[in-house]
């Protein structure tokens, strides 16, 4: 008995729309952190919290376009792993009392697409594509 809802060939474009959807939440974090949009942010940045927000902006946008997409997302990975060790763990060990939820699915997301790639609708899917002549 075939128990899916979804067609498996919807698989392309849901890991495109993942990807963009993860990109555009972790842009966000970066544009908070530099712009203040769309609410202050609230303390001074040190200079691990400037460089969250490079990884944040660059990352997340690089991650939305869908270009470097593998590399992108393996750097994301790895610096939501450090977010979640450095800045929640200590607080507690378990993620719904440290407020590390976000960490650890962006990590395990960003992992996701590094190891499948950017999906279908990324400039990574159409530079790969021969030209039409």
């Amino acid at each position: 008995m075939n128990w899916s809802i979804i067609p498996a060939s919807w698989s392309g474009p849901l890991l495109s729309v993942l990807r963009i959807v993860a990109g555009l939440l972790l842009l966000a974090h970066g544009v908070h952190k530099f712009f203040n949009f769309p609410a202050p942010f609230p303390f001074p940045l040190n200079g691990m919290m400037y460089a969250a927000g490079v990884i944040e902006l660059v990352g997340g946008a690089l991650l939305m376009l869908g270009l470097a997409t593998r590399l992108s997302a393996f750097v994301c990975s790895g610096f939501a792993a450090a977010a979640y060790w450095i800045g929640h763990a200590p607080q507690s060990p378990f993620p719904v009392a440290n407020g590390g939820d976000a960490a650890i699915l962006f990590c395990f997301v960003f992992l996701y697409i590094a190891a499948a790639g950017p999906g279908p609708w990324s400039v990574d899917a159409m530079r790969a594509r021969e030209p039409v002549t």
